[in-house]
């Protein structure tokens, strides 16, 4: 991936969390008390505002993570790892990728989420992904 500037890397991570959020009631309904996937989308929005630091985003990924190796199905495990990604996006843009990857594992239908997501990416970043 190129070296994005500022406004690029926030719009990839929004991305990014907008991929894992799509997704996330695969994992919180079969986890619902558990907030910790939900809790890294809104890290990693909350990074683009500038209301938490980079550390505290990447803090939420692991935690996802952990969220992750906690569930109890592969589209739950998806969902979490799409989130931790999403997270993760605001210390590596890279993330944005994988969180669109996994949000794509957990979906029940591929090619259609694969189509939103195309859809939700903001023109000026979409060659960064496809």
């Amino acid at each position: 991936m190129k070296k994005l500037d500022e406004e690029e890397h926030k719009l990839l991570t929004l991305w990014a969390a907008d991929c894992a959020e799509h997704v996330l009631s695969l994992f919180e309904l079969k986890h619902p008390d558990d907030e910790r996937s939900r809790k890294a989308i809104e890290a990693a929005r909350a990074w683009v505002l500038g209301e938490l630091t980079t550390i505290r985003a990447r803090e939420a990924a692991f935690a996802a993570h952990a969220a992750a190796r906690d569930a109890i199905n592969t589209e739950s495990i998806a969902a979490a790892r799409s989130a931790g990604h999403a997270a993760a996006t605001a210390h590596v843009s890279d993330h944005a990728k994988y969180a669109a990857a996994y949000a794509i594992k957990a979906s029940s239908d591929p090619k259609a989420e694969r189509e939103w997501q195309l859809q939700k990416l903001p023109a000026n970043i979409k060659s960064m992904i496809t």
